[in-house]
């Protein structure tokens, strides 16, 4: 029984834990949540419930969830990171890209103007 209410105790910690650390950063920002915000507010909460549950199965469901969420929020912020400089890297990318169209573009026009130009005379 006291097993079973320690899990629940550390449960209801975790959710608590997981509102205000959401409310915190989505609350003071005024900004979207950044893919490695994301990440680390996905891993630290998947890893505290993962905690909780194996540290209710030895009495420690508290710490287990601390543990747990110190370990899953350092990953997923790893993966959230990586995702992160992809996405950016991707957007670079594109930049490049539409910057060389427009480019290209232009240049047709010119040609396209001499080729004009060169008929009228």
């Amino acid at each position: 029984m006291r097993s079973k209410r320690s899990a629940i105790f550390g449960f209801l910690l975790l959710a608590a834990m997981v509102g205000i650390g959401t409310t915190g950063l989505t609350g003071c920002s005024g900004e979207p949540l950044s893919t490695r915000e994301k990440g680390t507010l996905a891993g630290g909460a998947i890893g505290a419930g993962t905690g909780a549950i194996v540290g209710s199965a030895v009495g420690a469901p508290g710490a287990g969830a601390a543990i747990g969420g110190a370990l899953g929020a350092g990953t997923g912020m790893l993966v959230g990171n990586e995702l992160q400089n992809n996405e950016n890297s991707e957007s670079s990318t594109q930049a490049q890209v539409s910057h060389q169209q427009r480019q290209i573009q232009e240049q047709q026009n010119e040609i396209n103007q001499l080729k004009q130009q060169q008929e009228a005379e």
